[in-house]
């Protein structure tokens, strides 16, 4: 029966859910295929090293152990090298040198995973290693005296890059003729996305059919299929890419890994599975980190808080290979959009790369590419500007915020927002947590000795991946697909090109479909993640399935209501001009009774089509954006410090975010919430350290923490909506925004508590010690 009520907008429970709460989940780790074999590989001790040699009959005197594979043989197979997602190039195993801890040396393969890791562990001991002088400090490694850690690079340097945006000359001349200057320098520590799988694969080579069948954790199914045809010289259609069940990315599963490349190698040698999953302590030491930024802002500005002009530089550290996820002919990603919020009349960045003896990486975090280092940057100099002119917090950012009659707006860094109105969603926040009668308490509680911060955070996203004239990964545009297919029943068949772990895909798709063909929730299937069924896309990362593939679902979906309607004709009587879609059926026009469901349609399309129309009722859509969508947010954060330990307590968080459209608010929301809790561990937490050396000293969960439901606070959320105009439905996309604008605002909340002392920054993670010492300086004790 058809469905009159929109769909849209409506918290219907996701229909994903039943089989994870079961147990029925099928994860990677799951599926045991016959005769499989397990993978280990053996990974440096050294951040810097020759390899002088790899005895391999150290492992393959362990029982069970069946094959070892080194960098000589792939460079031998011409496989030695594999490209970044940067447009750099990554050893797959150990050539001449390693460049960070953990760099993989060989591969193990083993009857059983025991066997495989005590073989890795047999050949480890036996490994001959040079060490080399090792740097950690992107600064350090810009001195002239540095050692090269690159020697396959013609430029004999550890810089990689310099990037530069906006008008320097108009920016340099608002800063000679600016009343007020401020400038700090702001350090995003090396974070890391540890999803609770790590990642993994099972390559299956079947020599009689010449085809892999690669089962992968993978966010991205089509771009690794197409990166792993670069790769291995398979033909690309003999390639076939399966991912379960993932349990959770966060851009942690975007790239491809060393491990992958080497259970590929495996399966060709052997004929036979091999599995490789890689244990937490190698997640953490060699899979793609996040941030490492080291950033410093200077704006100019009026007497009255009206910013002028913004300037920064930036030395981004990138590891040893340029393996950052920044798909995008600007190197630093989008960190463009540092300036924010904000009506800057001019601005100028710059941002170098560098190589260190650190693991590769430079993921997009829960965030589009560099967006949270430029979100966090601008947030805290706008604080500190704040401070400097003894105005409130709040007050600057009412002052300077883009004014809604502005929008579409064209930033002075090349962005065009789409649409916003900031000052309505800070105004909300502040309503709903009292905010001017916090202040109030603040000053009687500084009277008293207590230690009480109020921090604000408003931040624009800017998500999507495409548009396909600015964005592409291995030269293909950032695009993304649906196919629909309806069944003579009317049930209806979704793919994308998108891959979900955990954002509710299954539902909110389903959504857009139910809602555009007038039928329930529950007569559309939705399948991800096989690249032998679903249409070719980039993958589920930057916030970009909403805005990409959500898009490419709708247009698919009136395609198929487009055919519908004449169909629908033909099964009226009628001409197609006069048929009309309302309420979830076609009735003529002027004559409401004369109406056919979709239902009714769809079972037309398979036993009576018009004369001269194709039976079915089928669409595929691939959808290009023309700009990227531009969520944006506001939240308010309380906190209370204890003087005698240092310890933070957050008592209140609001975050009022704006996504444009709301397909289902109950999934909005789960977003939120994780994405602050993140937030929250990145804040307080979370931090790769390495010591002089270049020894992780991050490697588990007992040294690199993650919020628990013990530590993560209450939050309070709510929305405004500003629909973007240039989306099939108007939806932005919601995933990321948290966790690209609530570390700022814990940071703000922390530094104005202590504002008083004369604080003006705190570098993450803020941690009881760091605080303590700050107290202990100013003599409180």
């Amino acid at each position: 029966m058809a469905v009159a009520e929109r769909v849209l907008g409506q918290p219907v429970k996701r229909k994903e859910d039943p089989r994870f709460i079961q147990g029925a989940g099928r994860y990677l780790d799951d599926i045991v295929l016959p005769r499989m074999l397990y993978m280990a590989i053996v990974r440096s001790p050294y951040a810097h090293a020759r390899v002088k040699a790899v005895p391999k009959e150290a492992a393959l005197s362990v029982p069970g152990v069946v094959a070892v594979i080194t960098g000589e043989d792939l460079e031998k197979a011409g496989l030695a090298w594999m490209p970044t997602l940067a447009g750099d190039k990554q050893m797959v195993l150990a050539v001449g040198k390693v460049l960070f801890q953990g760099q993989e040396v060989a591969a193990v393969v083993a009857e059983t995973r025991e066997a495989a890791f005590d073989g890795a562990h047999a050949l480890a001991q036996v490994v001959e290693y040079e060490p080399l002088p090792v740097v950690v400090d992107p600064f350090k490694a810009l001195e002239p005296d540095a050692p090269i850690l690159r020697e396959d690079r013609e430029q004999k340097t550890n810089h990689i890059w310099h990037w530069e945006v906006g008008d320097r000359d108009r920016t340099e001349r608002a800063f000679a003729e600016a009343e007020v200057v401020v400038r700090q320098e702001v350090s995003y520590p090396r974070v890391h996305p540890a999803p609770l799988e790590p990642c993994g694969c099972i390559a299956d080579y079947n020599k009689a059919t010449e085809r892999l069948t690669f089962y992968v954790t993978s966010q991205a199914p089509h771009a690794h299929r197409t990166l792993l045809a670069l790769v291995s010289g398979l033909p690309e259609h003999k390639i076939r890419v399966i991912s379960p069940d993932v349990g959770g990315g966060f851009g942690n599963k975007v790239p491809v890994y060393s491990g992958y490349v080497c259970a590929v190698v495996g399966s060709l040698q052997l004929g036979r599975p091999v599995k490789w999953v890689e244990t937490r302590t190698e997640n953490l030491q060699s899979t793609h980190f996040a941030r490492d930024f080291h950033m410093t802002c200077e704006i100019a500005a009026d007497r009255d808080g009206r910013v002028k002009a913004l300037r920064v530089k930036t030395i981004a550290d990138h590891g040893a290979f340029d393996a950052a996820a920044n798909p995008s002919k600007f190197p630093a990603g989008l960190f463009s959009i540092v300036t924010g919020s904000y009506d800057f009349p001019t601005a100028f960045v710059e941002v170098d790369a560098v190589y260190t003896n650190k693991a590769p990486g430079g993921v997009a975090y829960r965030c589009s590419f560099r967006v949270t280092e430029a979100s966090y940057l601008i947030e805290r100099t706008m604080d500190v500007l704040a401070d400097e002119l003894g105005m409130d917090p709040v007050e600057l950012r009412l002052k300077n915020f883009i004014p809604p009659e502005k929008f579409p707006y064209p930033s002075p860094l090349g962005w065009t927002y789409d649409s916003g109105n900031y000052a309505e969603t800070l105004k909300k926040a502040m309503d709903i947590i009292g905010y001017w009668d916090l202040r109030k308490e603040q000053e009687e509680k500084r009277k008293r000795g207590e230690l009480m911060g109020i921090g604000v955070s408003t931040f624009t996203e800017i998500v999507g991946a495409g548009p396909a004239h600015t964005f592409d990964i291995a030269g293909i545009k950032m695009f993304d697909s649906c196919e629909i297919r309806v069944h003579p029943t009317g049930k209806v068949l979704v793919r994308t090109g998108v891959r979900h772990q955990g954002q509710g895909h299954e539902t909110t798709f389903a959504q857009i479909v139910a809602d555009e063909l007038g039928i329930p929730v529950d007569d559309v299937l939705v399948e991800e993640g096989d690249t032998d069924t679903a249409p070719y896309g980039l993958g589920t990362y930057a916030s970009r399935s909403t805005p990409t593939a959500g898009a490419a679902t709708a247009m698919a979906a009136r395609r198929v209501r487009d055919k519908a309607r004449k169909i629908a004709a033909h099964v009226l009587e009628a001409s197609e001009e006069d048929v009309v879609w309302e309420n979830g059926r076609f009735h003529v026009a002027g004559a409401p009774g004369r109406s056919v469901t979709f239902q009714e349609v769809a079972f037309a399309a398979y036993t009576n089509p018009p004369e001269g129309l194709e039976p079915g009722l089928e669409a595929v859509y691939y959808y290009n954006p023309p700009n990227l969508t531009f969520p944006n947010g506001a939240y308010i954060c309380v906190v209370d410090i204890d003087k005698g330990t240092g310890q933070v307590k957050v008592r209140r968080f609001v975050a009022v975010d704006d996504c444009g459209t709301v397909i289902n608010p109950m999934v909005v929301e789960g977003q939120v919430h994780g994405g602050l809790t993140e937030g929250f561990g990145i804040a307080f937490m979370q931090e790769i350290v390495y010591d002089e050396n270049g020894n992780n000293l991050s490697s588990d969960f007992s040294t690199y923490l993650l919020p628990t439901a013990m530590e993560t606070p209450k939050w309070e959320t709510d929305r405004t909506v500003t629909p973007s105009p240039h989306h099939p439905i108007g939806a932005k996309g919601v995933g990321e925004s948290p966790n690209v604008g609530s570390p700022a605002a814990f940071v703000n909340a922390v530094v104005d508590a202590l504002s008083h002392l004369g604080v003006r920054h705190i570098d993450m993670p803020i941690t009881p010690w760091k605080i303590w010492k700050i107290l202990r300086e100013h003599g409180i004790e």
